[in-house]
Order: C-alpha cells, then sequence, then structure tokens
C-alpha cells in the first residue's frame, strides 16, 4: 500500500509515515466478508476488523438428550422447522437459571438439522456492530442456497453505557431490510430485559427528581430491546427427580465408550456400579450426584453433565489402573 501511495502522489511522505498509515487503514476497515455453505458453523473472531473463523462443532448431543426443558425444546424445534422451511419464523431470546440447557439446544438443533440446512453463526456480545456486515454477506448467498442461518449470542446482557445492542435491535426489527428469510437471531441470558433496569429510575421518577422531560421513555427504551424477540423461552431450576434422571441418563452415555477401550467384563462392572438392577440409580451414585449439586449451589443440566463425566471419568481411570 505505501508505494501505491507514494506513486500516486506528488508528495514524498516518510516512509515510517506511510507504514503507520498503511497499519491504520487495514485496522479501521473490516475484511470482506465470505461465506461457505458447506461450513455447518463459524465463530467471528477479532473484533471489529476480524473474521469469521469456521469451527469443527462436536455433534455428540441431540436433541432427545435434552431433558427437563421438553416445552422450551418443543417451541425451539417448532421455529426452527418453520424457518428452514422458509415459512415465517421469530427471533428467539432465551432466558433464565444458568445451566438449564439453553446453549446446548442450540448445539442440538445443529446436530439435528444441519442436512436440511441449518447454519450457526456464533457471535460475542461485544462484537454486534458487525451484525450488519454479516447478514449483508448471507444477503449475497447464491439464490440457489439452500442454507439458513442462525447467529447465535451466547449470554447476552448490556449495561447502561453499551451502545451496541441499537445494532441488535436495528437486524432484529427496525431496518427497512430487517425482515429476512435466511438470518435468524437465537440468544441466550440470565437477564430477560438484557438492559438494566434500576429501582432509583422509578424513584427518580415518582418523586420528580429526574432531568428528563419524558422518564417514562428511558424505560421504554430498556425494554425495546426484549421486545423485538418473537419468542421468549424461560427456564427455571430443576426439581430433584429431573436432575437425577439427568445424571443416569449421561452416565448411560458416558459407559459407552467403555466397551472400546476396556474388556467387556471390566466395561459392564463399571456401568453396574452405576445402575442397579431394577434400572435406577444405585443408591451410593445417587447420594454423591446429590452432593455434587449441593456443593455447586443448585441442581442443572450442566451441573447433572459435570457431575457424570467426574464420576464415570473416575470409575474409568480405576478400572483401568486395575486391568495393568
Amino acid at each position: 500500500m505505501s508505494q501505491s501511495l507514494e506513486s500516486s502522489s506528488g508528495y514524498a511522505l516518510p516512509a515510517p509515515l506511510l507504514d503507520l498509515l498503511s497499519q491504520y487503514l487495514q485496522q479501521q476497515v473490516t475484511p470482506t466478508i465470505e461465506i461457505d455453505p458447506a461450513q455447518l458453523a463459524y465463530r467471528w473472531v477479532g473484533g471489529a476488523t476480524g473474521h469469521l473463523e469456521p469451527l469443527v462443532v462436536n455433534l455428540f448431543l441431540n436433541l432427545d438428550d435434552l431433558h427437563g426443558i421438553d416445552t422450551q425444546k418443543s417451541k425451539l424445534i417448532q421455529n426452527t422447522r418453520q424457518f428452514l422451511k422458509g415459512y415465517p419464523a421469530n427471533h428467539v431470546l432465551m432466558t433464565g437459571t444458568r445451566g438449564a440447557g439453553k446453549s446446548s439446544l442450540i448445539r442440538a438443533l445443529l446436530q439435528t438439522y444441519h442436512k436440511e440446512g441449518l447454519r450457526v453463526i456464533e457471535i460475542a456480545r461485544d462484537d454486534l456492530l458487525v451484525l450488519d456486515k454479516i447478514r449483508a454477506a448471507i444477503n449475497q448467498l447464491s439464490a440457489d442456497c439452500n442454507c439458513r442461518y442462525v447467529v447465535y449470542c451466547d449470554d447476552l446482557a448490556f449495561n447502561g453505557q453499551d451502545e451496541s445492542y441499537r445494532t441488535l435491535k436495528s437486524v432484529l426489527d427496525g431496518a427497512l431490510d430487517s425482515e429476512q428469510d435466511k438470518l435468524l437471531v437465537y440468544a441466550t441470558s440470565n437477564r430477560r430485559h438484557l438492559l438494566p433496569q434500576l429501582m432509583k429510575d422509578n424513584i427518580n421518577i415518582y418523586n420528580g427528581q429526574t432531568d428528563e422531560v419524558n422518564p417514562y421513555e428511558t424505560i421504554d427504551e430498556t425494554v425495546s430491546l426484549s421486545d423485538r424477540f418473537g419468542l421468549w423461552l424461560s427456564f427455571y431450576p430443576m426439581d430433584q427427580t429431573t436432575y437425577l434422571q439427568i445424571v443416569q441418563h449421561y452416565l448411560t452415555l458416558q459407559s459407552k465408550p467403555l466397551a472400546d477401550s476396556l474388556a467387556s467384563g471390566t466395561a459392564n462392572s463399571v456401568l453396574e456400579q452405576a445402575i442397579d438392577d431394577e434400572g435406577a440409580l444405585a443408591d451410593k451414585v445417587r447420594a454423591d450426584a446429590l452432593r455434587w449439586a449441593s456443593e455447586r449451589g443448585g441442581r442443572s443440566g450442566r451441573v447433572a453433565y459435570q457431575f457424570s463425566r467426574y464420576w464415570s471419568g473416575k470409575r474409568q481411570l480405576a478400572a483401568t489402573d486395575s486391568e495393568s
């Protein structure tokens, strides 16, 4: 770039200055975004001047592996199938307790529907300013491309000074071209309204201590973002029975690789330590699972999965040591 500047200008700029100018321009310009429909998933990396990085997605988890969230799962599946068929569908906001399966649903959807054209682009909250450019790249795909893209934003929330949410508002519903058939936004958050709502704001309004002429418009602004998601799915803490069912399911899944790595008799004995003769969790495993949840501060699908990995890995290592 420095050579072209020198040849096109009558001024003799110092080479270090030309290098700095070239570096500055490169930092201010987002590279051309190219999307390959054959790639199942991308992640945006590098901030405003970043790029879409292809992801190798582990597709071992399917929708049947997610328990205790049947209502939320069925609504999300219906919305996604409408989207893939080209029928009207909504942007989705999934909120509620942590570890309930919000992020796992996205991975399971990709596993189930990638052959039908579902693709996922993961983007962080701080990179939402490039969302318009990603949308433009999707619109540039050939007309015969049957892929449809879910832009997935995990743990979406904003503070009062963050302005990047305005870009998201425009893409969801507001820009003249916001209605489109090849892009939806699926977001997860622990906060339903995404922007903070403070008690002092209400107190100031009621006491007349605010500087705004129309203070209620501030409240409308804080809820307007979440309102643009057409489908809200709420996730709640699970009861003990559901938690133990999930533990049992994951322990069964974790035991399947044993037959390949251990002698069949040893593999069966490890599984028998987890499941009793009646097909339920063994008392010792049940007690360990409840203790694990208590130490983690609550029951959730994530906690159940983490316990299953701990328990299964520990038993597999002990079995391997005993064989050697």
